[in-house]
């Protein structure tokens, strides 16, 4: 063989090597990265509301240790999360709607798998309730099939997920109201209904 041959043997080995180790990392950060869209919204997990981390009114600077870390925050657009793990039962996501545009997206870790905007609200509320597929057939086993339930379910593609709460504040004086909006979103484990005592004779 040529020294010409081996050097460009050796080169086309050494650029396969180069690829087949850029693939491999790029596919391997999101699974070992400390600082993911799920790892960051997992501080809201205790909360009962969605953790605001995009306020409009803010009469302060601000600061470095405010949440920011969702990219390309819209100025008009107050944002909140809520993480989930549904190994402690159906996520139920309620919201009330109003006069300002409100949307909820459900994300995995692969990326978002569900959105819904207020325009799918039943007499000024939108539910929602996040389960896995198990859950989903406990939920139809022991429901009344005669009973009309206004619950939006959604199968989850993974146990552990966060949904976005976004609403738009379409003038600068609604700032506050979309903020509180965001806020006023509940975010709680579902438990399963009480059954109605006997009526008494």
């Amino acid at each position: 063989m040529s020294p010409r041959f081996l050097f460009a043997l050796a080169t086309l080995c050494g650029l396969v090597l180069a690829g087949l180790v850029h693939i491999a990392t790029v596919i391997a950060i999101p699974g070992l990265s400390q600082a993911d869209a799920l790892t960051r919204a997992q501080d809201s997990e205790t909360l009962d509301h969605p953790l605001l981390v995009h306020k409009l009114s803010r009469v302060e600077a601000p600061k470095a240790s405010d949440p920011t870390w969702l990219p390309s925050a819209d100025p008009a657009v107050a944002v909140g999360v809520c993480a989930y793990d549904l190994d402690d039962g159906p996520m139920r996501i309620s919201a009330k709607t109003g006069p300002l545009t409100l949307s909820l997206a459900m994300h995995s870790r692969r990326g978002a798998f569900y959105a819904v905007t207020d325009q799918a609200g039943v007499r000024g509320s939108l539910e929602l309730v996040v389960m896995t597929r198990a859950q989903f057939d406990e939920v139809l086993a022991a429901e009344d099939e005669n009973a009309i339930s206004r619950d939006v379910r959604i199968i989850a593609p993974a146990r552990e997920g966060f949904a976005v709460v976004r609403v738009i504040a379409a003038l600068p004086s609604e700032r506050a109201e979309a903020d509180a909006a965001v806020e006023a979103v509940s975010c709680s484990i579902d438990s399963p209904a009480e059954p109605e005592p006997a009526a008494s004779r």
